[in-house]
């Protein structure tokens, strides 16, 4: 009776380590099809962050002006704000888009 038992228990695990190799077989199509995914966002993502950025530059911009206008000693450093926080979402687009593409 023991061995008979050792060779049903054998065999249960044979047949459910077979259905785990095939199992793994449609994983890189999955991976596959998930990378498409991402990438075909990273366009549009793009697009998004520039039309952002382009935003946030006219605000600033207005921001400006007005503190130019009223004589506020403060328009450098509220200019430099600005533009800086334009030219992180321009560069931040592009670099992570070369970085992942």
């Amino acid at each position: 009776m023991e061995k008979q038992s050792k060779k049903v228990l054998l065999t249960g695990i044979a047949l459910l380590s077979a259905f785990g190799v095939f199992a793994q077989g449609n994983g890189s199509a999955g991976i596959q099809e998930a990378t498409q995914m991402v990438t075909s966002y990273f366009d549009p993502a793009t697009k998004l962050i520039y039309a952002i950025g382009a935003v946030v530059g006219l605000i600033g911009g207005v921001k400006v002006y007005n503190k130019f206008s009223s004589g506020d000693p403060d328009t450098s450093k509220t200019a430099a704000s600005w533009f800086g926080a334009c030219i992180f979402l321009i560069v931040a687009a592009t670099i992570l888009r070369s970085f992942f593409l």
